[in-house]
């Protein structure tokens, strides 16, 4: 369910009657399914494969979330899983909403200008998300190793290869 505000027609009028707060549904971001598949999908995506591992990932949505997943979107986008989850809608209620959360992990887009800001960081910087569950004598080792290589990129592409072939045994 995406609808935020309800409006009837009477009389030849659009009346608007409320926002989502005055009903019983809940619109996209405040719907828990919708997070947690929100989610779901996006870790399906990072761990699907190394061409995966470039491609950011923003949720799009047209309402604020609500107070339970506020560190929940930070945490997924410190850790790389997600880019962001951005409501594209400025104004989706009336009243106090999250607009976004300290680490902008949930972001409300106020205008065109700052989308396009956002979508041309994210095509302009190449990044790469990692995640391994390894011990501190592998990754001391392939830090080791990495370390060798002569420039900062080339010892970037030594480590995420390490861990990718650790992850193939």
């Amino acid at each position: 369910m995406s609808v935020i505000s309800n409006y009837k027609y009477e009389n030849g009028e659009i009346l608007y009657v409320g926002d989502y707060k005055s009903h019983k549904g809940n619109p996209a971001l405040l719907r828990s399914d919708s997070m947690l598949k929100a989610i779901g999908k996006s870790i399906n995506i990072r761990v699907s494969g190394i061409k995966s591992t470039r491609i950011p990932i923003v949720i799009l949505g047209n309402s604020p979330i609500t107070d339970s997943y506020f560190h929940k979107v930070d945490y997924l986008k410190t850790a790389g899983v997600v880019q962001g989850f951005w409501s594209l809608n400025p104004h989706p209620i009336d009243s106090a909403h999250i607009q976004q959360t300290p680490k902008l992990g949930f972001r409300t887009i106020e205008d065109i200008n700052l989308l396009r800001e956002l979508i041309g960081e994210l095509l302009r910087h190449e990044m790469n998300y990692f995640s391994s569950m390894i011990s501190k004598r592998k990754l001391g080792e392939f830090i080791r190793i990495a370390s060798q290589q002569n420039s900062d990129e080339e010892k970037a592409e030594k480590f995420l290869h390490l861990l990718q072939t650790e992850g193939d045994k």
